[in-house]
């Protein structure tokens, strides 16, 4: 038996309010430890751009630049400020020199391992007041968020097309 398509969007569209008001429960986590979960010495962005990097060691600038769904130049800006900290490299593509690969350095990979270790430390912390229960329920959902979330967005893929095009 298939549920109703209505009902699981009213559904969806119910659990909203509830999932923003935990987003906005964790900008205010991570604003009260500024300290202790800041990105420094990089921006938020620039952070995303090591996430991709790291999924993908060797992605070039295009597919970057796609997977941000922003333009050229602002990749290349990212990246720029990324290399002059020290945390990308850019090499040329063995088969094709005119294409850059881009590698975290060692530095860039030690920086996301400590943003992380904080970051989950923070969490640890929060979780351990919570039942097993609850913090099962949570795990599972936020899965399924992420799974979500890793789709592009409708508009941002209508973009692509349409600058490709």
């Amino acid at each position: 038996m298939r549920e109703d398509p209505m009902a699981l969007q009213q559904q969806a569209t119910a659990a909203v309010p509830e999932v923003s008001r935990v987003l906005e429960l964790l900008e205010i986590a991570w604003e009260r430890g500024r300290d202790a979960l800041s990105t420094a010495p990089v921006s938020t962005a620039q952070i995303r751009v090591m996430y991709i990097i790291e999924r993908e060691p060797g992605i070039n600038l295009s597919a970057l630049r796609r997977h941000l769904a922003v333009a050229a130049p602002t990749a290349t800006r990212l990246c720029d400020r990324l290399q002059a900290a020290g945390f990308l490299r850019r090499t040329p593509r063995p088969g094709d020199r005119r294409e850059m690969q881009l590698t975290l350095t060692d530095a860039g990979t030690a920086h996301l391992r400590e943003i992380r270790r904080r970051r989950e430390q923070a969490l640890r912390q929060a979780m351990n007041r919570m039942t097993p229960v609850t913090r099962d329920a949570l795990a599972t959902g936020l899965a399924a968020l992420c799974e979500a979330v890793a789709e592009p967005l409708p508009y941002a893929r209508e973009q692509l097309v349409e600058e490709s095009g």
